[in-house]
């Protein structure tokens, strides 16, 4: 569905995550939303726990095999690299410790990695001369990691990269967009979309509503945005476009002199694995697997009211469902041999803590951020693939361009609605590691924590 020629009254935001959020504040302080009533509804009050976007770190990088992504994250870094006191990357939210990118030849990752070096060193220009710098062995890698170990036997390291705290990204951005004065922030569960009846619609389109939500009310807007995540494909039908995946990540506690060492490492991650470790924050290091994933598939009713039946649809499980939740023993393994390999001295450190984080992964990584071709009044942004956080101080404004019909030229074809579907959504961009196909429940059963 195309915009309509002139901003909408009111706009419901349902998710308040990194897409949600920033699209909030691209609108409130957009002057051509100026009259527009702007609410933002989550389930969670903010911040989620739960939600992939609040942990301890995430990678900020320019470093992709696409040109269009890491242009985008080049001006992203820019914001990143901004350290006064107010600023996002500020009081320790950014660290510039660098990227060591690695794969092992021949597998998988392997193209990924030499195309991501190519791009990055076309970003830098002559500022890459000596600094990002190709690893042609093992001992290079070893060498560049500087912790008694690595991983892969070909990458590079570009020193212009590192990593967030991503908890207080996205707390800073909270308290942006609650100083506009603009948006009203909503708890509430959503359990549907509002439809208006065929009776009612126009000859070639329905019309989202609003929402319905679990205390049996209704939020009522001239567009709403779902935003929502891994929750997506469960308010809407999704199936053959995007899918929930959720992620390995396993956590260690370090002594204070441990945390001072480790501190300054760069971050490493194998795109032939998947596996990656990111220098430590506040005596706590993460070792995680950005991978195909595990899926979660439940039954459940066909989101669109007028459609009989049920779907299968994969859904995030998380520690609010299950406090007791800890990873597959899989899982864990995977992170226990990384960190044995990367940081040979912590590899038989016991894990304090392990995560789910659920990724909204599409066939080819890419966002889906476009209006339903079905549904007027209606507009999603998620499919964020487990890339979407570096983006945090740009992606609501290019949401928001979206919206008013201006989706970025280099963007057109990736963002867009998917007219046809794949039989199985596994996202085939080069990055992922692990082994496709796993599904949550039956890699529970095999075998308890090690």
């Amino acid at each position: 569905m195309a915009p309509s020629s002139s901003p909408p009254s009111s706009i419901l935001i349902i998710g308040s995550g990194v897409f949600g959020l920033s699209t909030a504040l691209a609108l409130a302080t957009r002057p051509s939303f100026k009259n527009t009533r702007i609410n933002l509804l989550d389930r969670s009050p903010f911040p989620s726990p739960d939600g992939s976007s609040i942990d301890t770190s995430r990678i900020i990088r320019a470093d992709y095999s696409d040109p269009a992504y890491a242009a985008l994250a080049a001006s992203a870094q820019e914001f990143w690299r901004q350290q006064g006191d107010s600023d996002l990357g500020g009081q320790g939210s950014y660290s510039e410790c660098g990227l060591v990118l690695v794969a092992d030849k021949g597998k998988q990752g392997e193209k990924y990695v030499r195309e991501s070096l190519e791009n990055v060193r076309k970003i830098s220009g002559s500022q890459s001369e000596g600094t990002i710098r190709e690893l042609k062995t093992r001992k290079d890698i070893n060498e560049a990691v500087g912790t008694g170990g690595g991983s892969g036997d070909w990458g590079y390291i570009n020193p212009q990269s590192g990593w967030a705290d991503a908890e207080k990204g996205m707390k800073y951005l909270h308290r942006k967009a609650e100083s506009t004065g603009r948006i009203t922030f909503l708890t509430s569960e959503v359990v549907s979309l509002l439809f208006s009846p065929t009776s009612t619609s126009t000859p070639n389109n329905r019309r989202v509503l609003g929402a319905k939500l679990k205390d049996s009310t209704s939020l009522h807007a001239d567009l709403t945005i779902l935003a929502t995540g891994a929750w997506t494909p469960s308010l809407i039908d999704l199936r053959g476009r995007a899918t929930a995946t959720g992620q390995v990540l396993c956590y260690l506690s370090l002594t204070a002199s441990e945390q001072e060492r480790f501190a300054k490492m760069p971050v490493l991650l194998n795109m032939s694995t998947g596996l990656f470790i990111i220098p430590p924050s506040n005596g706590i290091l993460k070792v995680a697997r950005h991978s195909y994933g595990y899926s979660n598939p439940v039954s459940i009713p066909n989101p669109d009211p007028e459609e009989k039946g049920r779907i299968q649809v994969s859904v995030p499980r998380t520690a609010r469902d299950d406090p007791n939740l800890w990873v597959p023993e899989e899982g864990e393994r995977a992170c226990r041999q990384a960190l044995r390999e990367m940081i040979p001295e912590l590899g038989d450190r016991p894990f304090v803590k392990s995560k789910i984080c659920w990724y909204t992964d599409t066939p080819e990584g890419n966002f889906l951020i476009d209006y339903h071709p079905e549904f007027e009044g209606f507009f999603l942004a998620t499919g964020g693939s487990g890339h979407g956080y570096k983006f945090l101080p740009v992606i609501g404004e290019k949401i928001v361009d979206c919206v008013e019909g201006r989706c970025p030229v280099e963007f057109k074809g990736k963002w867009a609605w998917r007219e046809e579907r794949v039989e199985n959504v596994v996202t085939e961009d080069g990055s992922r590691g692990g082994r496709p196909g796993m599904v949550l429940d039956e890699e529970l059963r095999k075998g308890a924590r090690l």
